[in-house]
């Protein structure tokens, strides 16, 4: 299809320039260039965050399952391709990775993953700020928190806030990571996620506010006034969450969202005798406060990874013990400690980080102290280690554990239940411990899997992978599939071994962070987390948006540990993880204060109950607490509050998913013959199969070889590389469309070329006439761009905006200046392009003076919630005054009579003092209301010009 210069200007523009609100075409540029098929209510929710340029941040509160981290990505795709860069995500530490991989795989958005040891690597490498980068920076919750300067010194376009829920007190001042995440992002805009926005009480709501916005609502005491005073509170405040606060359930979007089911599997195995007796000595070792193996302070902590490695493999306890050894072995020379300890053990098996991250107290106590205690029994010492020693004769004895034979017994039901399913003969086995990762893997391959295995954990090299990655750069380069971020092409090689050669994936924690294994329906938990938190992101891995089958969850029974048997049942019956349609709860989940907590409470249990009936009164007791924490009550305030009752929902949701199809289906469109008509001359283009050979790169970022134009629906090609609006080749084409030379000239249209009737063209009395592309650029409250036609027909008609982009988008064939020339231009022609571009003026500043309107609402709201907190502590002094004259009445003594009197003379006083006040108060909330006002205003006075495009002379043919 032919195109001229004149359309390619107008397509690259059209493809381009900045859009105001929350229209659909907002974020076309982010929706087509997403590697994923996105949904509906996906959509909605990213207009939702893009719509008011006024507001300071939005809650998006999906349930979980429902992709609000794809909802945040398309945020931040649009973003970026409106070069808004400086953006930001902060999340729990065991997020990271997931958000990583996330944003590159889906949106090929480019990332970095900052902690310490990165942080000091780029500095190391001469960045003074590694936040100030065009690039999405990922950190954690509690490093954002610790680098508050840092942080703050950066203009953020946008900051992302995930589990937001984690920092629902930080309007409080004791709360120090919510206030410095606070102070830091304050004039940022925000996006907060959380599926549990309310968990325990109503003010969790109003910390979470204060997050985006302080002036969403007064300070506390109002809030509690307003909406805290019983259920007739709850529209009103229902109306104010409206404007910031989106939630969609699973209930409005099944219609187009299929989601399979959980079916749990149990094993119950009885370890050797060998095994029980490394468990008893290592638990009565463990019972014991007079040893010198663990430090006094972390005596707790490693008792609770000695449990956990117990329940994993008796190798895993071997490395362990080996390493204490070595602590008393240094001890008795009189060393000092070299490293901390605990870290490196917790590191060397991969353990949860949040035990260390999370817990600011336990992290302070995991230091170093100091080599040892001071006073230490040289004999008895000796002795210790001796114990020790024979512990490890008994546990290096132990070569194969019971549980691990159990394990072939359950991958033979597990490989039967997927073939009766139709479902890859794939599975995933999860253990905490790197130690038993690599014993499963050679006992597997020794059992009748050789060759069908492959562990993948978070370790920088394990030799076992070497050669599966060399294979899988070689078969993939010069394709996009290679990053030349080599943790993350280390695990596209391992997952990509996993789905088309192995059956066998084993995964520590670590390992899995980030990864998704739609394609895998069978998840084995070898040892079980007493965190139910990631027991969920473990079997999250396969049953996620995109899997085609029920998945089978395996867990093992240690039926000779009555306290497993009661964590199984925890885990199973409290928090569903194992079964359903949707696993955890998020209801459940999110409504932990910590997980953390969880596992120390378990871990107590081990330590003080010795009889199964003592287990099994603290487990009743832990399943008590449980159920007090999440309160029903609450639930039901949330259902009120943030469920959608619009019946039209699901209505406005299919048509919204229609819309984006066209919308995409015109961007891919124009994006082609821009890119057709930019590279006709260098690339050889399939317009088949919609790829292109680009033999010689145009730009130093840009590589040659084969394109393909990124399509919904279909995976990316192996081969070559995904075209798309952000890639820097694409950036070229639209850069190049954008400064192409268009003097005045006539373009002769094929309207019968055009494949299909096009009715508004063919009815035109007069088939010819003039048309000016003008740019409307407008500064107020954001950047917008707007494209104006002004076009008119020899006859004196004017063409609408719709018939005039329909025109252009017609096959076109420039006859040069000279037949334009020849042609008279109307009279009136510049004077109505003028008034076009007035009217369009117009109509942008209208649409801003309602976010104006609504922006100043809010403002009164926020003055009158001030005020009303004021009035009440009068409120609250009127009712003390009139309790104390009460009291006066009925005084039976004159001592008790003058008594009372001193407090309601006390009381007067402070009564005029506080009617005084709320005069002051009011004065100053109105005068703080009305320069925030005025603020605005100044932003009103927005700057606005017009740029001519092109002027062409058109005629149908």
């Amino acid at each position: 299809m032919t195109t001229t210069d004149y359309q390619a200007k107008y397509f690259a523009w059209e493809l381009t320039r900045r859009r105001r609100g929350g229209d659909l075409d907002r974020i076309g540029q982010a929706l087509f260039d997403a590697a994923v098929d996105l949904n509906p209510h996906q959509i909605e929710a990213a207009l939702f965050a893009l719509q008011n340029p006024l507001s300071k941040g939005v809650l998006l509160a999906d349930e979980v399952g429902l992709g609000k981290t794809i909802e945040a990505a398309l945020v931040l795709g649009q973003y970026w391709a409106e070069r808004r860069r400086r953006l930001l995500v902060i999340c729990p530490a065991s997020l990271r990775k997931q958000w990583a991989t996330e944003l590159s795989e889906k949106f090929h958005l480019p990332t970095q993953v900052l902690d310490a040891t990165t942080w000091n690597q780029a500095r190391n490498d001469g960045v003074y700020n590694p936040f100030d980068q065009d690039v999405i920076s990922i950190v954690s919750i509690h490093f954002a928190a610790r680098m508050e300067k840092a942080v703050s010194s950066v203009r953020w376009d946008l900051a992302v806030l995930d589990e937001a829920h984690k920092l629902r007190n930080a309007y409080r001042e004791s709360h120090y990571t919510g206030q410095s995440i606070k102070r830091s992002l304050a004039g940022a805009r925000k996006l907060l996620l959380t599926a549990t926005p309310l968990q325990n009480s109503l003010l969790e709501l109003y910390g979470l506010s204060t997050l985006i916005d302080d002036h969403l609502f007064g300070d506390r005491v109002s809030f509690r006034t307003r909406f805290m005073r019983g259920d007739s509170a709850l529209p009103g405040l229902r109306a104010r969450l409206a404007d910031f606060t989106k939630r969609t359930l699973r209930r409005d979007v099944l219609e187009y969202v299929q989601y399979t089911a959980r079916k749990a599997l149990t094993f119950p195995f009885i370890p050797g005798d060998d095994e029980q007796c490394v468990y008893d000595l290592v638990s009565g070792y463990l019972l014991r406060d007079d040893t010198y193996g663990v430090p006094v302070r972390q005596r707790h902590l490693v008792g609770l990874i000695l449990r956990k490695l117990l329940a994993s493999s008796t190798e895993a306890v071997v490395a362990t013990l080996e390493a204490i050894l070595t602590r008393l072995r240094r001890l008795e020379d009189q060393q000092a400690e070299q490293g901390d300890w605990l870290a490196q053990l917790i590191g060397d098996e991969e353990f949860d980080a949040d035990i260390l991250d999370e817990d600011d107290e336990s992290a302070e106590d995991s230091k170093l102290d100091g080599g040892g205690a001071p006073d230490i029994d040289p004999q008895k010492l000796r002795a210790e280690i001796v114990e020790l020693e024979q512990y490890l004769l008994v546990a290096r004895g132990v070569r194969e554990d019971r549980k691990s034979h159990a394990l072939l017994g359950a991958l033979e039901t597990g490989f039967q239940r997927m073939a009766a399913i139709g479902a890859p003969r794939k599975v995933v086995i999860f253990t905490e411990s790197v130690r038993t990762q690599d014993y499963l893997a050679r006992f597997l391959e020794a059992h009748g899997h050789a060759g069908r295995v492959v562990k993948f954990s978070g370790r920088a090299n394990d030799p076992g992978l070497n050669g599966i990655y060399q294979r899988w750069q070689t078969a993939h380069a010069g394709s996009d599939r290679v990053t030349g971020s080599h943790a993350i092409d280390r695990r596209t090689a391992v997952i990509d071994h996993f789905r088309d050669q192995a059956e066998i994936l084993i995964c520590t924690e670590a390992g899995a962070e980030g990864i998704n294994l739609q394609f895998c329906a069978l998840v084995v938990n070898y040892d079980l987390p007493w965190n139910p938190q990631r027991v969920e992101q473990r079997i999250g891995r396969c049953h996620r948006y995109g899997q085609k089958h029920d998945v089978v969850v395996i867990n093992f029974l240690n039926q000779s540990n009555a306290a497993d048997q009661r964590v199984l049942e925890l885990l199973s019956e409290k928090f569903h993880l194992f079964d359903g349609v949707f696993g955890a709860s998020d209801e459940i989940l999110g409504r932990l204060e910590s997980s953390i907590d969880i596992e120390r409470r378990i871990a107590d249990i081990f330590d003080t109950c010795r009889t199964p009936v003592e287990i099994d009164t603290a487990f009743a007791a832990l399943r008590e607490e449980l159920d007090e924490s999440i309160q029903a009550r609450m639930r039901q305030t949330e259902e009120a509050l943030l469920a959608t009752f619009d019946t039209g929902v699901v209505e406005r949701l299919r048509l919204n998913r229609e819309q984006a199809i066209v919308q995409l289906d015109r961007i891919s469109a124009l994006f082609w013959r821009l890119t057709h008509h930019v590279l006709g001359e260098q690339a050889r283009f399939d317009d088949a199969h919609l790829s292109f050979v680009l033999p010689q790169a145009p730009t130093s970022d840009a590589s040659t070889g084969t394109y393909h134009l990124i399509r919904k629906g279909q995976a990316s090609p192996e081969d070559g590389h995904v075209y798309r609006l952000s890639h820097p080749l694409g950036e070229h084409v639209l850069d190049t469309g954008r400064r192409l030379d268009t003097p005045v000239a006539e373009i002769a249209f094929d309207l019968g070329a055009a494949g299909q009737r096009i009715a508004v063209l063919e009815q035109l009395p007069a088939k010819a006439g003039w048309l000016e592309l003008n740019l409307l650029e407008l500064e107020s409250f954001q950047l917008e761009e707007h494209l104006v036609f002004s076009a008119q027909a020899d006859d004196g008609a004017w063409l609408d905006t719709d018939v005039c982009s329909r025109m252009l988008e017609l096959p076109g064939r420039a006859l040069g200046p000279d037949a334009a020339n020849a042609a008279a231009l109307p009279a009136n022609f510049e004077a109505n392009v003028r008034r076009q571009i007035d009217a369009a003026l117009a109509k942008a500043l209208e649409e801003n003076n309602t976010y104006f309107q609504a922006e100043r609402e809010k403002l009164d709201q926020w003055a009158e919630d001030q005020l009303l907190a004021a009035e009440q502590s009068l409120h609250d002094t009127k009712a003390r005054l009139k309790d104390a004259k009460r009291r006066a009445r009925a005084a039976g003594t004159v001592e008790q009579q003058a008594g009372v009197q001193d407090e309601i003379k006390a009381l007067e006083r402070q009564q005029r003092r506080q009617r005084q006040e709320i005069f002051d108060v009011e004065d100053e909330i109105e005068a703080k209301r009305d320069s925030l006002i005025a603020v605005l205003e100044r932003r009103m006075n927005q700057r606005s010009h017009s740029v001519p495009l092109f002027r062409i002379r058109w005629r149908l043919t």
